[in-house]
C-alpha cells in the first residue's frame, strides 16, 4: 500500500512537471517571403516575451500575390488547422470572408487606421481582417540622371517618354543597357495595376456597386500606352516576362531610369548591395495626357483562419501585430508603410525613411482594385490580356474587346 502511494505521488509529480510544456500554445503565421519575415520575427519574439506560454512559428511562401493565394487557397479549401494567422493581400479579405475561410473580429474599431484599410477589411459591417501595413505603387527614378539633364520628375506618361529618350541620347553608349521604364508585364497581379493606372487616369471606373462599368475606348488607350513603351524602345522587348521583383532587381542594379513598383523596393534601393543607393527619387505615378495622376492601392492584412484551433490566441496575436507599436517598428526597420496616418510624421520613422512624408498623400489617394467576391476571375482576365498585348499576341483593340466580353460574363 505504501509503495502504491509512493508510485501515485511520483506519477502526480511527473504530470505536474509536464504541465507547462503541455500548456504551451503554438501559433503558426503565414508571412509573404518578400515582406521581410526576418524583421517580423523580431516583433514575434517581443510578443512571446510578453505572453509566456505562447510560441509563434513563421511559415513563408511565394514571392507574388498569386503564388501565396494559390497555396493559401489549397490550405483553406482543405480546412487545414495548421495555420492560425494569415498575411493576405489587400484584395483577399472579401474573398476569404465570403468563402468562410476567416473569422470575424466582433466589436473591433478600425477608425484609428487609414480609411482605405478600414474599408478593405470591413465586409457587410463585419471586421474580417486587420491591417498589417499600407502600400501603393510609386514611380521610382534615377535622381542623379534627371538632375544631370535638368529634367523634373514627369507628371504625365508622355513626359516620361520624352525624359527617357533625352537621357538615353545624352548618355550614348553608356546607356546601352539602361532601360527607360520597367513595369510589371507578366501575367501577375501587378499587371492588373499596370492596366488600371492609365485607365483610372482617364476618370474611368471598372466596377461600380458590383456592376461592370467598362469603357472600351479608355481600355484601348491604356493598353496602347504600355505597348507604345515597348514599340518605342522605352521598355525592353520582353517586358511581358517581367514580374514585380524583376523590376526591383533591375532598377537596383542601375539598369533602369524609371520604375513602377511598391514601397518595399525602397529599402532594397538604399541597401549596401545597391548600385543606386543615394541616387533614387520617388514621385506620384504620371497621368495619361490631361488626366489625373492615379496610384494603385496595395497593402497586406492579417486574417485569422476559421479553422485555427486557437481562435482567441490567434486574434490576440493579429491585434498585436496590427497595432501602432508594431506598425512603427516595421516602418523604421523594414521600410513598410504604416497603416496609421500619425506615424508618417513620427520622428523615428521620418529619420529612417524621409520619403514617407511624401508617401502619405499617395497612399491616401490611391485607388482600390475592384471589390467583388469574383475578384480572382476579374484579375485573371485583366492580367492575361495585358500580358498578351505586351507580348504582341493581340493588338490593344483586340485585347480591349476580349477583356470586355470576358468581364461581362463574370460581372453582369
Amino acid at each position: 500500500m505504501r509503495m502504491s502511494h509512493l508510485i501515485r505521488a511520483a506519477l502526480g509529480a511527473c504530470i505536474l512537471a509536464a504541465t507547462p510544456a503541455l500548456a504551451e500554445t503554438q501559433l503558426k503565421i503565414f508571412v509573404s517571403s518578400q515582406h521581410q519575415p526576418d524583421v517580423w520575427r523580431k516583433m514575434l519574439d517581443a510578443y512571446e516575451a510578453e505572453n509566456q506560454g505562447v510560441k509563434v512559428v513563421i511559415e513563408t511562401g511565394g514571392n507574388t500575390s498569386e503564388a501565396q493565394a494559390q497555396y493559401l487557397n489549397t490550405v483553406m479549401s482543405a480546412k487545414d488547422t495548421n495555420l492560425d494567422v494569415l498575411m493576405l493581400d489587400v484584395i483577399r479579405p472579401a474573398q476569404y470572408a465570403a468563402a468562410g475561410w476567416t473569422t470575424h473580429f466582433p466589436g473591433k474599431d478600425l477608425s484609428g487606421y487609414l480609411p482605405a484599410y478600414a474599408e478593405a477589411n470591413t465586409i457587410d459591417g463585419e471586421v474580417v481582417a486587420l491591417p498589417a501595413f499600407a502600400d501603393a505603387m510609386f514611380l521610382y527614378y534615377r535622381k542623379d540622371l534627371l538632375d544631370k539633364y535638368g529634367i523634373a520628375p514627369p507628371k504625365t506618361w508622355e513626359e516620361l517618354t520624352a525624359a527617357a529618350k533625352k537621357v538615353s541620347e545624352g548618355e550614348g553608349t553608356a546607356a546601352a543597357d539602361l532601360q527607360g521604364l520597367s513595369f510589371q508585364g507578366k501575367a501577375i497581379e501587378g499587371a492588373v495595376c499596370t492596366f488600371l493606372l492609365p485607365y483610372w487616369s482617364q476618370g474611368k471606373q471598372l466596377v461600380s456597386n458590383g456592376k461592370l462599368t467598362f469603357d472600351k475606348d479608355a481600355a484601348v488607350r491604356s493598353l496602347s500606352l504600355w505597348k507604345s513603351f515597348v514599340d518605342e524602345g522605352v521598355a525592353k522587348k520582353n517586358i511581358s516576362e517581367v514580374a514585380t521583383d524583376d523590376t526591383r532587381k533591375e532598377f537596383q542594379a542601375g539598369k533602369v531610369l524609371f520604375a513602377v513598383n511598391w514601397s518595399y523596393a525602397w529599402k532594397h534601393f538604399q541597401g549596401p548591395e545597391s548600385a543606386v543607393a543615394g541616387k533614387v527619387g520617388v514621385a506620384r505615378l504620371p497621368a495619361l495626357g490631361s488626366g489625373e495622376q492615379s496610384s494603385c492601392l496595395g497593402g497586406w492584412e492579417f486574417g485569422v483562419s476559421a479553422y485555427s484551433q486557437h481562435q482567441d490566441e490567434a486574434k490576440k496575436l493579429a491585434e498585436y501585430l496590427s497595432g501602432p507599436k508594431v506598425s512603427q517598428y516595421m516602418a523604421v526597420n523594414g521600410a513598410l508603410l504604416p497603416t496609421y496616418a500619425g506615424l508618417y510624421q513620427d520622428p523615428e520613422v521620418v529619420k529612417s525613411a524621409p520619403w514617407f512624408t511624401e508617401a502619405l498623400p499617395v497612399v491616401e489617394t490611391a485607388r482600390a482594385r475592384p471589390v467583388t467576391p469574383r475578384y480572382n476571375e476579374v484579375s485573371e482576365i485583366i492580367r492575361t490580356t495585358v500580358n498578351s498585348v505586351l507580348a504582341g499576341v493581340k493588338t490593344p483593340e483586340e485585347g480591349a474587346a476580349e477583356m470586355e466580353g470576358r468581364l461581362r460574363r463574370v460581372l453582369r
